[in-house]
C-alpha cells in the first residue's frame, strides 16, 4: 500500500505521462488510483472550482445570503513609498553630529544613549541578530553587505577560542569624514554599539582601530571610554548585564590599505598592513587566529537605536533593500560643505540643494559628481539630475554608494586632472603585494598625466581601459578595484574630452613643425 501511495504521489508531481512514470516505478496502472491521498479522495469526485472559491471567500457565503450583504473585500496592500528625503529631527540617530551639545556621558544619556542597554543585552545574540536582519541594515563602510547576515557568520558554539569585534575607524577614503564626526561628537553611541554588536557576535572584547591622523577623535573617544568604565557600562558586568565586555582603542599609522579588513587585522597584530588571502575569512580565523568580525563605525553606532525603536521604524526609510538613514559627506564645489544624516534613496539633487546650499554657480554649472567616495566611478550632470542615493540606484548607473562621500565638481574642474590625482593617491597607497595593483596603478597615473596635456595617441585610451580591466578583480583586496573604477568612469563619460585634448595637441604640433623647418633652413 505504501508503495502505491508513493507512486501516485510521484505521478501527481511529474511532468511526464502517467503511464510512463508508473512503468519506471514498476507499478501497474490498474493498481494505482488517480490520487496519492490516504483518504477516500481516490473514489470521491473532485470538488468543482466554484465550490472551492466559495469556501475560500472571506466570511460565510450562507450567512451573506441570509442578510443580503456581500462579504467584505480583503484590505488593499499599503502603497509603496515613492518619495524620499526631508528626514525629520526626531528621526535622526546622530543628534549631536555638529557638536552643539555635551558629547560625553551626561549629555549622551540625556539624548537617550545607554537607555535600557541591560535589557537589550539580556535578550541575547539571536534576538539582536534577528532584529538587525529585519531592519535591513547594510554595512555603512562601502561594500553594503547585509549587517545582520554578516554578524550571524560568527560561530555560535565556542571551540575554546575567544571571539572579537573589530571596529574599522581607519577612515581614509578621500572625501569621507563621517566617522570622525561620530567619534568626536557622539562617542558613546559607538561605545554602546560595541557592547550591543559584541553581544550579537558572542565577542569578549572590541578593538577600535582609529586612523593615525585622527588625534582629537582618539582623545574624545578615550575620554568617553574611561567614563563608560567608571559608570560600569563597560568592563566586568557591563551595564549590569552579568556579561564582561572590554573595549580597546588602537592608533593606526596613516596607511590607507589598513582600511581593508584583513590588513587592519595584520596591523593590529603588529605586522605590516598587507591584506590576507581569503579564505579563511575573519569570522573563522581573524584577530590572533580567533573568530572576528570587522565592521564600520557608523554600522555599529546605529545598532542600539534600531533595537530601541524597532526594525520596522528603521526599514520605513528608503527603498526596499536600501533601508534606513545614512550619513552623507558633501564636499567640493558646493556653497555649504557638510556632513548630514538623511534618508536613504533621497535624490542626489535634493540632497545637495537642501543641505549644502546647492552647486556653486547653480545646478546648471555642474560638471560631474563622485557619489560615494574616491573609489567609485563619477557621474556626469545628465545622470545626476534624477539619480537617487542608494546602493541599487547607483549600481544601476555603473557607480556605487560606497561611503556616501559626495564630491561635487563644477565646470571649472579639469576632470582629467582630478582623476589623475586620484590615480596618484592609489599608486601611493598600494601595499605592493599584488603585481596588477603594484604595477598597474603606476601605469594608470603616468598615462593620465600625459593625457591631461594631450601627450598621447587615441589608441592609448583603449589601452588605458584595458589596463583597468587587468587590475580589476585580479588582486587580493579591493584596492585594485578602487584604483580602476574612477578611470573607467572617466573613459565612460568623458572620452570625448580625452580625444579632444589629444587631437588639439597633435594639431598644434603639426602647425609648429613647418616653422621649425624654416628656422633650421
Amino acid at each position: 500500500m505504501d508503495q502505491l501511495l508513493r507512486a501516485t504521489g510521484k505521478v501527481a508531481r511529474s511532468r511526464f505521462p502517467r503511464e510512463a512514470v508508473l512503468r519506471a516505478l514498476g507499478v501497474g496502472a490498474e493498481q494505482t488510483p488517480r490520487t496519492g491521498c490516504r483518504s477516500f479522495s481516490a473514489t470521491t469526485p473532485p470538488t468543482p472550482p466554484a465550490e472551492v472559491n466559495k469556501d475560500k471567500a472571506v466570511g460565510s457565503t450562507a450567512e451573506a445570503k441570509k442578510d443580503g450583504t456581500a462579504p467584505p473585500p480583503p484590505p488593499p496592500p499599503p502603497p509603496e513609498k515613492t518619495s524620499f528625503g526631508g528626514l525629520k529631527d526626531e528621526d535622526r540617530i546622530f543628534t549631536n553630529l555638529y557638536g552643539l551639545h555635551d558629547p560625553y556621558l551626561k549629555g549622551a544619556m540625556k539624548r537617550g544613549d545607554w537607555h535600557q542597554t541591560k535589557e537589550l543585552v539580556l535578550k541575547g545574540p539571536d534576538w539582536i541578530v534577528g532584529e538587525i536582519k529585519k531592519s535591513g541594515l547594510r554595512g555603512r563602510g562601502g561594500a553594503g553587505f547585509p549587517s545582520g547576515l554578516k554578524w550571524s557568520f560568527m560561530p555560535k558554539a565556542s571551540d575554546g577560542r575567544p571571539s572579537y569585534l573589530v571596529v574599522n575607524a581607519d577612515e581614509s577614503e578621500p572625501g569621507t569624514c563621517k566617522d570622525r564626526e561620530i567619534m568626536r561628537h557622539d562617542p558613546h553611541k559607538l561605545l554602546e554599539g560595541c557592547l550591543i554588536a559584541g553581544t550579537a557576535m558572542r565577542a569578549r572584547a572590541a578593538y577600535i582601530y582609529i586612523r593615525g591622523e585622527y588625534v582629537n577623535e582618539r582623545l574624545a573617544l578615550e575620554k568617553a571610554r574611561q567614563e563608560a568604565y567608571k559608570a560600569g557600562l563597560l568592563g566586568n558586568n557591563a551595564a549590569g548585564s552579568g556579561k564582561d565586555f572590554d573595549v580597546y582603542i588602537h592608533f593606526g599609522a596613516g596607511a590607507y590599505i589598513c582600511g581593508e579588513e584583513t590588513a587592519l587585522l595584520e596591523s593590529l597584530e603588529g605586522k605590516q598592513g598587507k591584506p590576507r588571502l581569503k579564505p579563511p575569512f575573519p569570522a573563522n580565523v581573524g584577530l590572533y587566529g580567533c573568530p572576528s568580525t570587522v565592521t564600520n563605525v557608523e554600522t555599529v553606532a546605529v545598532a542600539p537605536t534600531i533595537l530601541r525603536r524597532g526594525p520596522e521604524w528603521f526599514s520605513s526609510f528608503g527603498r526596499k533593500n536600501n533601508s534606513g538613514t545614512k550619513l552623507f559627506c558633501i564636499s567640493g564645489h558646493v556653497n555649504k560643505p557638510c556632513t548630514v544624516e538623511e534618508e536613504m534613496s533621497i535624490p542626489l539633487k535634493e540632497l545637495i540643494e537642501r543641505h549644502a546650499g546647492g552647486v556653486r554657480g547653480g545646478w546648471d554649472n555642474l560638471l560631474a559628481i563622485i557619489p560615494g567616495g574616491s573609489s567609485v566611478p563619477l557621474l556626469p550632470k545628465k545622470v545626476c539630475d534624477d539619480i537617487m542615493m542608494d546602493f541599487d540606484a547607483l549600481k544601476a548607473v555603473q557607480s556605487g554608494l560606497g561611503t556616501a562621500a559626495v564630491i561635487v565638481m563644477d565646470k571649472s574642474t579639469d576632470v582629467v586632472d582630478a582623476i589623475a590625482r586620484l590615480a596618484y593617491f592609489y599608486k601611493h597607497e598600494s601595499c605592493g603585494q599584488c603585481t596588477p595593483c603594484r604595477e598597474g596603478t603606476g601605469w594608470l597615473w603616468s598615462i593620465l598625466e600625459r593625457m591631461k596635456v594631450g601627450d598621447a595617441k587615441l589608441e592609448e585610451i583603449d589601452m588605458l581601459q584595458e589596463i583597468t580591466k587587468q587590475i580589476e578583480g585580479h588582486t587580493i583586496c579591493a584596492l585594485g578595484d578602487a584604483a580602476a573604477w574612477p578611470v573607467q568612469g572617466l573613459i565612460r563619460h568623458f572620452r570625448p574630452e580625452l580625444e579632444r585634448r589629444i587631437l588639439d595637441r597633435a594639431a598644434r604640433e603639426r602647425e609648429e613643425e613647418p616653422e621649425e623647418r624654416l628656422a633650421v633652413a
